[in-house]
């Protein structure tokens, strides 16, 4: 994701931010969401990892602590020519990973527990692969940004609820309307932000990382049993911040009826197939 495409977004982002203070608020809601939306671009620039790590309570670890992890990550990080991320695990049973952070220079990888568990070797070098990929794309900066913001902007809606009701309606467009229209929408807008980063952003790390790796097949493997763990284990604390959900390998909520409308993430039979297509695979997977 390019610095033009970025700046789009967040612009689009501070639009949906005064738009929705106006209708709260009216002129004056609409100065102090905009003023809000700017100052959250700029702290979440700079601050939109540690944010997204501290969600998760992700703890740091190194070569002595995890030296598997580590070592998998350095390997290839070396290969890929990008410094060496940090290293985070988090803790949940649900095997699942994320890279967050504004550029490969100041770059996170985080594995859960249930990952390192429920995976073998390569396929964990599969997946630690795919995130890197998004790392030395630099999809990681937009990826948490709006991470962030679409939690913020939900969080619009529950001010809407305490607040669109009485006062002063000439401060309030449509009154208790526009309140109401923000407590339906505005989910709905976060909903839209994060279809903003695209599928294509997914396939892309998909071959990055097989690319990275050398062996597709690994990511291949990875992915169906991440699938399909992901479909019986909760990930308690994605399902509380369900914002960050498209930050993650595979998507780790556990509502997916409206999976093929709303997700951020491509079909997973589509995913394994490509990475089997690469490898020279015919037929069927699973």
């Amino acid at each position: 994701m390019n610095f033009v495409k970025t700046a789009a977004l967040l612009a689009g982002l501070t639009a949906l931010f005064g738009g929705v203070g106006y209708l709260i608020g009216g002129e004056s809601g609409m100065m102090i969401a905009f003023l809000l939306a700017l100052a959250m671009n700029a702290f979440t620039y700079w601050n939109a990892d540690k944010i997204v790590l501290s969600m998760y309570n992700a703890r740091e670890v190194d070569a002595r602590s995890a030296p598997d992890l580590y070592g998998i990550v350095a390997q290839l990080a070396d290969r890929a020519q990008i410094p060496m991320p940090r290293v985070y695990i988090v803790e949940s049973d649900q095997p699942n990973a994320f890279a967050t952070g504004r550029n490969p220079e100041h770059a996170a990888i985080a594995a859960t527990t249930g990952l390192l568990r429920h995976l073998n070797h390569q396929e964990i070098a599969g997946v630690l692969a795919h995130e890197l990929g998004h790392v030395k794309n630099r999809d990681t900066l937009i990826m948490t940004i709006t991470a962030t913001i679409a939690g913020a902007v939900s969080m619009l809606a529950n001010f809407a609820f305490f607040f669109g009701g009485g006062g002063n309606d000439r401060e309030r467009p449509l009154g208790w309307v526009g309140g109401l229209l923000v407590m339906i929408v505005a989910p709905l807008a976060a909903m839209l932000v994060q279809m903003a980063i695209s599928r294509t952003r997914e396939y892309a790390a998909d071959r990055a990382g097989a690319e990275l790796s050398g062996h597709p097949l690994w990511l291949a493997g990875a992915l169906g049993k991440l699938d399909e763990a992901s479909r019986r284990i909760d990930n308690e604390p994605a399902e509380a911040h369900p914002a960050t959900a498209h930050l993650f390998i595979v998507n780790p909520l556990r509502g997916r009826s409206m999976d093929n409308l709303f997700s951020t993430h491509p079909a997973m039979e589509n995913r394994i197939r490509r990475l089997r297509e690469m490898a020279g695979v015919a037929g069927p997977w699973g």
